[in-house]
């Protein structure tokens, strides 16, 4: 049976082909950068006034200094001056500081009297000048390829004049959900149904992402699983079943798959949950069957799904942020499988929820972490430390 740090490197050894297109920057955040972006100017443009004060000509700039104002500049005023020795001009935060300016002194620190102003303090040179280029010079790199864009990279790039950017196109995704026993949500339940939750969790966990995919029901029966699977893989990069994995009379998606030429990485993990799960490929597609317990599957999906989904549009962080932390309380039991459990992080501590089986979504809800334990760990008692997986 597959360890769980041999199924993590057979997913990220999973290479996809990434497919790029240009994506204005107002609708790019969550996407990721194909390229380099370079910066088409200096950034600031000019040289900018930090202050609301008085843009300073040559001379002494020591206490006591006067000097006398022969204009005012504001932001976008477009005006320049040549100050001259003893000139100062009122200036605004964000307005062209003059080229013969030494130094912009902020308001507070000046006593103006008609059109001179006094100097209550020394004002070192250069002191709030946002010189040209300071931040960004043009045809410097901007951001590198593999960025991904947040709300501040978008500002950045406005900032710039940018108005689109090569980007990875994010994965096109179907979820395939067996189980005839399933019925959708506001249907009326006959004895031995039970409600459908695993699609939708799924595609809002898939929604969270950025990305979008559809989902289809198929019936336990072998032709129909064949049929569609081999049409999800006709049309989408990444394929998620849900269910029938496991090896009861009608459970057929390994069978289907195996008919279907869907090259097996690794089938059953040595872990709690999720054990029966399946990871497999086809060309550069990338084909997933989870368990159908509830909260296994979401277990699954974010410890080895989402690395895969990641990796199809360019993000370079493709696992779970993991760190560790002290159990705020109670015992893990040592188990000859590796665990992942529900918990919740507070105050710089883990605390492990009750109600850790498969099916119990209850407990997943109230989660913001899961819990890794090794294969074969001794008692864990509250204090000591274990490895956290925080959920998006």
């Amino acid at each position: 049976m597959t360890t769980v740090e041999e199924a993590k490197i057979l997913v990220a050894q999973f290479n996809p082909n990434l497919k790029t297109f240009v994506c204005n920057v107002p609708s790019s955040s969550g996407m990721v950068l194909a390229e380099d972006v370079l910066s088409p100017i200096h950034m600031p443009p000019f040289a900018q006034s930090a202050m609301d004060g008085y843009a300073l000509g040559d001379g002494s700039r020591v206490q006591g200094s006067t000097f006398k104002v022969v204009g005012e500049a504001a932001a976008g005023s477009g005006v320049s001056f040549q100050l001259k020795q003893g000139e100062a001009v009122r200036i605004f935060t964000g307005a062209p500081v003059p080229a013969t300016a030494t130094a912009i002194v902020q308001q507070e620190w000046i006593e103006r009297n008609e059109n001179t102003i006094t100097l209550q303090r020394e004002v070192p040179d250069r002191m709030h000048i946002r010189s040209q280029g300071e931040q960004m010079q043009k045809g410097d790199v901007a951001i590198e390829k593999g960025t991904l864009i947040t709300p501040a990279t978008i500002g950045f790039l406005s900032m710039l004049g940018i108005t689109t950017v090569p980007v990875f196109e994010k994965p096109k995704i179907t979820v395939l959900v067996t189980g005839n026993e399933l019925v959708s949500p506001g249907l009326e339940l006959q004895y031995g149904q039970i409600f459908e939750s695993n699609s939708t969790m799924l595609i809002a966990a898939l929604a969270q992402e950025g990305v979008e995919a559809k989902s289809e029901r198929v019936a336990d029966n072998l032709d129909e699983t064949i049929e569609k699977i081999g049409q999800a893989m006709a049309k989408s990069d990444i394929i998620i079943l849900s269910g029938g994995i496991s090896v009861g009379d009608h459970d057929h998606v390994r069978t289907a798959l195996a008919e279907l030429r869907v090259n097996e990485e690794f089938y059953k993990v040595a872990q709690k949950p999720g054990k029966p799960i399946f990871f497999g490929t086809k060309g550069q597609k990338a084909v997933f069957a989870l368990p159908g317990n509830p909260a296994a599957s979401l277990s699954c999906f974010y410890e080895y799904v989402l690395p895969v989904v990641r990796k199809f549009y360019g993000h370079q962080d493709i696992h779970l942020p993991s760190f560790k932390l002290p159990i705020a309380d109670g015992v893990i039991r040592k188990m000859d499988r590796a665990q992942f459990l529900k918990a919740k992080v507070e105050n710089g501590k883990v605390h492990v929820l009750e109600g850790q089986s498969s099916a119990m979504l209850n407990t997943f809800a109230l989660s913001n972490a899961q819990v890794y334990i090794p294969a074969n760990s001794q008692e864990l008692k509250q204090g000591d430390f274990v490895e956290v997986h925080l959920l998006p």
